[in-house]
């Protein structure tokens, strides 16, 4: 079939989203091309911030709780007022580090970091309003690659109505390409998995399928 740009949803079956112009493996020699480095580089800067966030200014934080703790416990029981102060500062620090982590794994998960795409997918899957089957087993793809793959599903899971229709997410390698097949995902989708994964020289295809849609996104990895 003859790339072309994605088809608006119901255009028919097959449709093919590429990236103009991108690369979709390195040349010969191991060399990426000036786009596709900038890219991996982004993501390293990602993934770096999300370290300091994480590693840094959350564990600062998270010591303070005890902190506040010990000294409310000095605290002479006849200043009631001075208590209820402390308590109302572990309870601002306590929401203070939820959303600093929240943060850090919109910049990147940190499972993500630690374990890999496959448990990092189904850490979100479990908490997906859709139901979410993930295929993937411990290989790792580095920081750019999983970034990239991750956030284009976890996008598109996001995009679904609550309720909707099961979901199979399979990623696997290929000859040095991350496969990751979206079954039961909506064609018109496919833009925003291009959108995550073109800087990479990524390319992603549609098809509405004869059982279920279905979206595969193909990220040079090698």
């Amino acid at each position: 079939m003859t790339s072309r740009p994605a088809a608006p949803a119901g255009e028919g079956p097959g449709a093919v989203v590429e990236p103009e112009a991108a690369p979709s493996s390195p040349p010969a020699g191991g060399v990426l091309p000036s786009p596709c480095r900038a890219e991996h580089e982004r993501w390293r800067r990602r993934l770096r911030l999300q370290r300091q966030l994480h590693d840094g200014a959350a564990l600062r934080i998270s010591a303070l709780v005890p902190q506040l703790g010990v000294v409310r416990n000095r605290l002479p029981e006849a200043v009631p007022e001075l208590q209820s102060l402390i308590d109302g500062l572990q309870d601002q620090v306590h929401l203070v580090l939820q959303e600093l982590r929240e943060v850090a794994r919109a910049i990147y998960p940190p499972l993500l970091a630690e374990a890999g795409l496959g448990p990092a997918l189904r850490e979100f899957a479990d908490r997906a309003e859709v139901p979410v089957r993930v295929v993937a087993d411990q290989e790792r793809f580095g920081p750019a690659v999983e970034g990239a793959a991750y956030f284009a599903v976890t996008e598109c899971l996001g995009a679904l109505p609550a309720d909707g229709r099961p979901v199979e997410v399979v990623a696997r390698r290929e000859d040095g390409v991350l496969v990751v097949v979206l079954t039961g995902v909506p064609p018109r989708l496919a833009a925003a998995v291009l959108d995550q994964v073109c800087g990479l020289g990524g390319q992603v295809s549609a098809a509405e399928g004869s059982a279920a849609p279905t979206i595969v996104a193909r990220i040079p990895c090698a």
